[in-house]
């Protein structure tokens, strides 16, 4: 453990419980546990860097007494060069996740993992869709259920959640503050840097013991392919649509559309798995499935691709963009559901 030893507080968490494996004729599923342990691996490593920043980063607030005036004037290059670093490995490192959260989130026995890194809510917005896991803080503070760790952090590095920030910095030294110049609370960021670690840790191990399944597969698709309206409605209220308007505190940093074309190739390593299986009693069907996912990514592809060339959508854009995402995805889960009827494998509710 590094500077927040002992930092997380949390309900206890167990290893996923190993689904039995079932056969089904034509399914391949190693291809997508071997895709989901090369990420946990990638993300166990951006965990341990983050960390290392946050644990100097802490170090030198201990040294001021935490005083952050104090910080800043005496350590200023250093403090800027830390959290530059910070920012940057949080951003190689959101990816890791996204490209595995279809899998992680539509699996029963991994989905926890989804709330506590990626999806749930803090106990003040959401009491019943909160984390499961309450962060203390090396000087003794306890943030009961404060979210999941990438918007948490997200929000600490770039100033999106003022509770958790302890100052305005120029950090470039342009001579402006400008978004993202903040001092993060040391305390804060060390706290959630060693949850980082911890449950990357746990995901990791239960994703090496999990033996994906025919079911978990077919309901990995279901769930997870129809959820653009949430996502879309996400990047609409987000800084790359609104600028400067923008009230949220997550997905301001990474653009959420490049996160659904990573949720989306996670999801097409899934159907290439279970897609000769539903071939064996309907190739057309098959191809058609397969064809329409792909097209789906592609749309999403090109929607990032213009926006990392400059453009940026209007509200209005991105409602209407959203709508036609949400009926292609519905189109394929329902074909991917008459398809598990037709081999008998159940969809987990």
């Amino acid at each position: 453990m590094g500077a927040s030893a002992c930092a997380v507080a949390a309900l206890a968490v167990g290893a996923a419980t190993a689904a039995p494996s079932v056969s089904l004729p034509g399914a391949d599923l190693a291809p997508v546990k071997t895709y989901l342990l090369k990420h946990t691996a990638l993300m166990r490593r951006f965990a341990s860097d983050f960390r290392t920043v946050a644990d100097r980063y802490y170090a030198l607030a201990k040294a001021s007494g935490f005083r952050y005036g104090t910080l800043w004037a005496t350590e200023r290059a250093e403090v800027a060069r830390l959290l530059e670093r910070g920012k940057a490995t949080w951003i190689r490192g959101n990816p890791y996740y996204e490209r595995v959260e279809g899998v992680v989130a539509g699996t029963p026995s991994l989905a926890v993992y989804d709330v506590i890194l990626d999806a749930g809510s803090s106990a003040r917005e959401d009491p019943a869709g909160a984390v499961p896991f309450d962060l203390r803080l090396p000087d003794g503070r306890v943030l009961r259920k404060p979210g999941n760790l990438y918007n948490l952090t997200e929000g600490m590095l770039w100033g999106t959640r003022p509770e958790l920030t302890a100052t305005k910095a120029d950090l470039d030294g342009d001579g402006a503050i400008e978004f993202g110049e903040v001092l993060p609370d040391a305390n804060a960021l060390a706290a959630a840097a060693d949850a980082f670690v911890l449950y990357m840790g746990r995901l990791d191990r239960a994703a090496k013991a999990w033996r994906p399944t025919p079911s978990d597969a077919f309901t990995a698709v279901v769930v997870m392919v129809p959820t653009m309206n949430e996502y879309f409605g996400q990047w609409k209220v987000s800084r790359f649509v609104l600028g400067g308007r923008a009230q949220g505190d997550a997905f301001n940093v990474v653009s959420r559309l490049s996160d659904i074309g990573d949720i989306l190739g996670g999801l097409r390593v899934i159907y290439a798995g279970i897609g000769p299986a539903i071939g064996k009693v309907d190739v057309r069907q098959s191809t058609q499935t397969k064809r329409e996912l792909d097209e789906l990514w592609r749309y999403v592809d090109r929607l990032r691709r213009q926006e990392r060339a400059g453009r940026r959508f209007t509200p209005q854009q991105a409602d209407a963009l959203g709508r036609s995402a949400q009926e292609r995805a519905t189109a394929i889960a329902g074909q991917v559901t008459q398809a598990a009827a037709r081999l008998k494998v159940k969809i987990a509710q």
